[in-house]
């Protein structure tokens, strides 16, 4: 097999490098052979292509380095990475993008341990760091070849699949997800040797940061990198630097300086230059205010008529009588949870005859023909917005065979009562299921808002989503019907009232507190994004 790619700032898996045989990858656009013979004397403006300048078609790009862990824990608090969806306002729509900061620099020159600096002073929970060594094009069989003896260039433009670093980018900003498992944050650091290499990339950082460190330092990085942790030879190391990584950034890299607007020379040894671009980062954050505005969505659609996407199960007098025992402060948490139990199915029950059906005829054992109902999609999935929503799972799997399940983790922070996406985890192809997202309770529909969101980012459409509740508030009715007007929302009950705290009056308290049998959190509102997070 093939040596892994001898790029120090990139971390490969020595034992599974992309091939041509595992990996249906493209042509590299140009050979190696072409891109030695480029001309030096070739202008900046040849490194930055205008917009729109073709490419050749994407089918597969592999990342060449380890994924980063989703955490970074400092002395203050626990950073989240991974990223989450941004706060949406009341018409379910992001309010302001992310903050993206670019990074750039030569290889070895510490970005990423700027980066990690930067991120640390920031002290805001929710981070992304984007490496651009995650972008790396498929190699060939006869790329991998000339890898493997140091004759591959992995610092020129034409070794990055540009592409899909600019829809990543766009997606992250708008709080998108991103293959799956990464969200949109506060703060999107973008970092990499051709973080400026692309006028379209740049119109996409709002902040362009170029870690200026002398060359010398830069060399003696690769050989200690490449030597104790890769096993290279000395000789080797000397050559790909003299060939490749050296006339790279004198042609490609170093011209990109004047395009940043902060140069930190000596890199993570600049602690004033850190300093100031903390300052300007959290300035810019305020501007922006990335906060969920919840005063707006209380009062956007009082007085409005309930939306005909709503279904309430019919207030027979078993449901009233169920409904009473429930709402009763002194019912015991056994009876709670056992009549509890009996409307979880009534609702998921009436949420199926919403599902499409399709005539169909099937034989009975007198060998007589029925003509009878089937379900016409393809799969149903339940979602439950945890951790009251899981308790509709059992009801769920008793009257759906077969059905899917994923969970949705949606906290609500109890400073600032901002939804927060913490856990998630959804069944493959989602896409073409018809989704039962639960949740016990929705008072200000906060977090069934971000719950749809991920969803949507999933490319489940709108209309086969169906947003089931045992008690709503009207304001959680009327905030998720005018930002999802195609979701159906169904119930078993709508309360009137919301009070300050934004607990539903008349309401049932705090479900998952009387489900569970745990303490309640003072202060806190019904709604269960208030969730265990443990």
């Amino acid at each position: 097999m093939a040596a892994p790619p001898a790029r120090a700032d990139a971390d490969p898996s020595p034992t599974s490098p992309p091939t041509a045989r595992d990996t249906p990858g493209r042509q590299a656009e140009k050979s190696e052979t072409a891109c030695e013979d480029r001309s030096n004397a070739e202008s900046l403006d040849r490194l930055l292509p205008p917009v729109g300048t073709g490419r050749s078609p994407r089918k597969r790009t592999t990342s060449q380095c380890k994924s980063e862990p989703p955490l970074l824990r400092t002395s203050k608090r626990t950073i989240y990475t991974a990223g989450r969806p941004p706060w949406y306002n009341e018409h379910g729509t992001q309010s302001k993008e992310a903050f993206a900061i670019g990074l750039g620099g030569g290889s070895a020159s510490g970005k990423t341990t700027v980066a990690r600096m930067i991120i640390e002073a920031l002290d805001v929970p929710w981070v992304v760091l984007l490496s651009m060594d995650s972008f790396y094009k498929v190699l060939t069989e006869q790329q991998q070849e000339q890898a493997a003896h140091n004759n591959f260039n992995f610092d020129h433009p034409d070794a990055f699949d540009f592409d899909l670093i600019i829809s990543t980018l766009k997606k992250l900003k708008q709080g998108k997800s991103v293959k799956k498992t990464l969200y949109g944050a506060n703060v999107i650091i973008f970092e990499g040797i051709m973080a400026f290499a692309d006028k379209t990339l740049l119109e996409l950082l709002d902040m362009k940061i170029f870690v200026d460190t002398d060359s010398d330092i830069r060399l003696v990085r690769r050989l200690r990198r490449d030597i104790s942790e890769r096993g290279r030879d000395i000789e080797g190391v000397i050559k790909q630097y003299n060939k490749f990584v050296k006339p790279s950034f004198d042609q490609y890299i170093q011209p990109t300086m004047r395009l940043a607007d902060i140069v930190v020379p000596r890199g993570s040894g600049n602690t004033v230059a850190i300093d100031l671009i903390v300052q300007h980062v959290h300035s810019q954050l305020e501007e922006r205010k990335l906060r969920w505005d919840m005063a707006a969505l209380a009062s956007a659609h009082q007085c409005h008529p309930l939306p005909r996407t709503l279904s309430v199960l019919k207030s027979t007098p078993q449901v009233r009588g169920m409904h009473t025992i429930i709402r009763d402060k002194e019912t015991s948490r056994d009876e709670f949870i056992f009549y509890s139990k009996r409307l979880m199915r009534l609702l998921i029950e009436h949420a199926l005859s919403f599902l499409p059906f399709q005539d169909c005829v099937v034989q009975t054992p007198q060998g007589q023909d029925y003509a009878g109902k089937c379900y016409a999609g393809k799969q149903i999935t339940g979602v439950s917005i945890l951790r009251a929503g899981e308790t509709m799972e059992p009801a769920l799997r008793a009257v759906c065979k077969d059905v899917r399940i994923g969970t949705i983790l949606i906290q609500t922070n109890q400073l600032t009562g901002e939804p927060e996406l913490h856990y998630l985890r959804l069944p493959k192809d989602i896409s073409d299921d018809h989704v039962i997202l639960m949740d016990c309770t929705v008072s200000t529909g906060a977090a069934a808002m971000m719950a749809v969101r991920v969803l949507l980012d999933h490319d489940v459409p709108e209309d086969k989503i169906f947003l089931l509740s045992l008690l709503m508030a009207e304001m959680g009715v009327h905030s998720v019907a005018y930002a999802f007007p195609r979701v159906r929302i169904i119930t078993t009950a709508v309360d009137k009232r919301v009070n300050d705290l934004f607990r539903i009056i008349p309401g049932i308290g705090n479900f998952g507190d009387r489900y569970f049998g745990t303490d309640a959190v003072p202060d806190g509102s019904d709604e269960e994004e208030v969730a265990y997070t443990g």
